[in-house]
Order: structure tokens, then sequence, then C-alpha cells
């Protein structure tokens, strides 16, 4: 399986960071200070809403100076001790890089210590954090990166944080930044994209580089062409980015409470939070115990979506919201952490590329419906696998269909299951329209058929009728054919 498009065309230099040159440049700045020794501020807090570009930045900044990096993020445990047995030891020891190299930090080797979601603390899972954080900042002896997305939040809980770092801010990228970086990604990929696609994205992301990055990724698996219809698909972005923040909320911040609360700030409903909850259930709960109560938790809030639609008592969707978000994130009695990505929902994705195909199917029944003076329902249900499966074997019937139900090509393609180009709907649509006969066919007059001269003696059973012969009724003439106007007549 490739890689995450997020992971895999991330910058790897600050001069592959878009939408923030000032704010690129003041921390390359701060990075600079410290070829000349500690410097008095010696972390800098990196400020904006997700998405962004920030845990970006840090590493790419990393890379440009040929620093290590000692990460830690949200789905680490952050007490006092841990963050000062991780984030101290890097910050006042040498140790290797990622390839290896030692780094002595008197010879000018250095590691960058960067506290991901550094406002996101939460009572006894992360005791001690913030005391800790306040040490590391005014002691370190390595270069430290916060990042934040609401600083406020944090800065009114220690005054350190305030006077003892550099704040820098980031600022959501323009849509046209964003597009022309989802050109070289989609050149790359070897992805057809016209500009009006990538415009689409761009603005629908609403400035959130990692989610356009997700939303190109998901239009094109499978697909080498993107369309303007299947960019029309995408959901509005402040959709998405509160689900995204919602299973962050249900899955990873150990608090219920705070996850039933945020399903009540988002602009979903609780049948479309259950789909996110489904898909992502199974890869972020990986204790069975856990998959187990969660599961139970999430079948209950089925069992209440299923009566508001029986009983149109709306109601429930309380129940069912407190069971899917605050049930789910309390069944996890587990330490086991996931790092996985939220996956948006398979299920919204197949709906969203079946589109096309589901309107092609109404039209067949619809046209079908109409022919047999029946619903659309009933077609769909009873008769449409039934006329699939003669048009397949038949070729009268697909002539029946095309000439007299009026299915065009697109249309008997998804009859017989194939292809629009196949041979057989090419075949079976110029033989309809060459058996046809043409008004300027219907108005000649046949030619006189030329007699041989060497003529073979007719017989009386094998003479021609006279013409006057052929007006006069026939005493036991057999019934004529009946004309075949009707599906059911084959």
């Amino acid at each position: 399986m490739s890689d995450d498009w997020t992971e895999k065309y991330r910058p790897k230099s600050l001069s592959g960071v878009i939408g923030n040159p000032g704010a690129v440049e003041d921390l390359r700045k701060w990075a600079l200070s410290w070829n000349n020794g500690i410097p008095k501020k010696r972390a800098v807090v990196l400020i904006g809403t997700p998405g962004i570009g920030k845990t970006t930045s840090a590493e790419a900044l990393a890379a440009d100076m040929g620093w290590g990096i000692v990460e830690m993020n949200s789905s680490d445990q952050r007490t006092g001790d841990i963050i000062r047995d991780i984030a101290f030891k890097g910050a006042y020891f040498n140790t290797f890089n990622d390839e290896g190299t030692y780094l002595n930090s008197k010879d000018g080797g250095r590691k960058l210590i960067i506290l991901d979601e550094a406002d996101s603390l939460f009572g006894t899972a992360d005791r001690g954090a913030l005391p800790a954080i306040n040490e590391l900042v005014k002691t370190t002896q390595q270069p430290v990166i916060l990042i934040v997305n609401d600083f406020y939040a944090l800065s009114k809980k220690s005054a350190a944080i305030k006077t003892d770092t550099i704040q820098i801010s980031f600022r959501k990228p323009t849509a046209r930044s964003i597009a022309s970086a989802l050109k070289i990604i989609a050149d790359k990929e070897d992805v057809s994209v016209s500009p009006i696609v990538l415009d689409k994205i761009a603005t629908n992301a609403g400035g959130d580089m990692r989610a356009a990055v997700r939303d190109l990724e998901s239009l094109s698996l499978g697909e080498t062409v993107i369309s303007v219809e299947s960019a029309d698909q995408l959901s509005e972005r402040i959709v998405k980015k509160d689900m995204y923040a919602l299973m962050d909320a249900i899955f990873r911040k150990n608090d219920p409470m705070g996850a039933r609360a945020m399903l009540s700030k988002t602009s979903s409903d609780p049948e479309s939070a259950i789909l996110w909850v489904d898909e992502n259930l199974p890869y972020e709960y990986r204790d069975t115990g856990d998959l187990v109560r969660g599961y139970e938790k999430l079948a209950r809030a089925d069992i209440f979506l299923g009566r508001v639609h029986r009983r149109q008592y709306y109601r429930f969707w309380a129940y069912a919201g407190d069971l899917m978000t605050a049930g789910v994130s309390s069944a996890k009695l587990s330490q086991m952490t996931s790092h996985d990505r939220i996956r948006f929902p398979l299920y919204l994705m197949k709906m969203s590329r079946s589109k096309a195909v589901r309107a092609v199917k109404y039209s067949v029944c619809f046209k079908l419906a109409t022919f047999l003076h029946t619903s659309t329902n009933r077609v769909q249900f009873d008769i449409l696998l039934t006329v699939k499966e003669l048009a397949k074997n038949d070729a009268d019937i697909r002539s029946f269909l095309i000439k007299e139900v009026g299915i065009d090509e697109e249309e008997l393609a998804f009859i017989l299951d194939c292809k629009m180009d196949s041979d057989i709907v090419k075949l079976a649509m110029a033989e309809s329209f060459l058996a046809e006969p043409t008004p300027e066919s219907k108005k000649e007059t046949p030619k006189k058929a030329e007699v041989p001269t060497n003529k073979v003696p007719v017989t009386k059973a094998e003479e021609p009728v006279k013409a006057e012969e052929r007006t006069k009724p026939a005493e036991h003439a057999p019934e004529a054919k009946k004309v075949q106007r009707n599906l059911f007549d084959f």
C-alpha cells in the first residue's frame, strides 16, 4: 500500500512550507541564533489551527539545521516524570541522530525537542506536565519547540510560557498557494487535474493544507483523471474538520465527557458521526476487550438510530450520540494507543464514487417503469434483474429495449454489466438503428422483377396469387400473429 500523501509529500525543508513566509523566516532566525551559543529565549511556541504546517515546519527546520529530533505528541503519555525522562535527557545529553551520526553539543551538534499539541494537557493523564514544561523552557541546553492550537489556554496557566518563549503565529495559507502545491503533487502521482478542480479542493479546504491533500488523494483513488463532478462531491470542510476533531476526542483524549461535548459542537448529526466511529474503531482500539466494549456501545447507539426512523422520535438522537461518543470513549480501559491517521468513512467514499452509476440505474428503472406502467420501486426490486439476464442472452431483447423502451448506450452498458465502448453494446446499437427503415426507403417503389429466360415451371401450389384474389377475404385464413409490444411477450 502506498504511503499517505500527507506524509509522502511533507516538505523536507523550510523552503517547501507554503503560505507563511514571515513565520518561516522568524523560525529560521531563531534557529541560526543557536550557532552562537544558547540564546536568551531557548524555546519557541508555534501557534495556529491544525493542518497549516506547524509540525511540518519544526521537522523541516531540524532537517535544514542538521539537528536530531526528540518528539512527544498527544498520543504519548506526558506526565511530569515522563517529560523529564524523555525531553530532559534529550535536552541535556549527547546522542545520535536518525542517520546514526554522533551529536556532540560541544561541537555544535544539537537536537530539537518538539512537544506537539502542548496545550492539550488533561488531568491525571498528564499530571505534572505543565511544571515540567516550564522548567524545560527555562533550563534546556537544546532548542525546544512547543506546538499549540490555543496559545491563550496554555499561557493563562503559565507565565513562563508567555515570557520565556518566542511566539510565532502561523496563518492559514491562501487557496492559490494550496492549489499550486496540489498541482505539484498531482503531477508527481500522474493524476490529471484541471485548474478548476484544484481551485475547488483548495477553497473547500479552508486553509487546511493537510485536509486538501487528503481530499486530492481520496478523489484520485483508482482514477487517473479527476473530473469537476467528482470535486463537487466533497463535503464542506467545516464538517470534515469537526469530524477529525471529534474522532480525536473520542479515541485519543481519554475524556468521555469532552467527547460528548465535542459532538454537540459539530455540524454533523449522529447518523453521520456513527459512520466515522465505525470506520476508525478497529484501528484505534487494538486491545480485544476495548474493541468488544466499544462495539457494544456502538451497537446500542445504532439501535436508538433505528428507533428514530421507525418512530420518527428524534429525541433518541441524544441517546445515540451519548453512546457513540462518551460510551465508546469510556470503553477503552487499556493503555494501548494508536498512531494511525483518522480515516474517512469508506461507505461515504463509495457512495460518492457510485453517484453516477446510481443515476444511470434510476434512469433505466424510470424508463422501464414508464413502459410497463408500474412503479420504479417494483422495477428495481422485482423486474430489473430479470431484464438484465434476458438482455445478456438475447439480442432481440437488447434491440427491443433500444427501440421501444428508449435505452441509450450508457444505460445498455449498465444492463449488460459491461463498459459503454464494449463490442456487444456497439453491435446492439448499430443493429437496432440499421433495422429501422428510413423515410426515404418507405417511399421507394420496388422494381419489377426480371423474368429469367429459362424459367422453371411453377406448380399450382407455387403459383403467385393475383392482386384481385389477395383483396378477397380468406374463408379459413389463420389469425395474424400478435405484434410483440411488451417485454413479457418474449
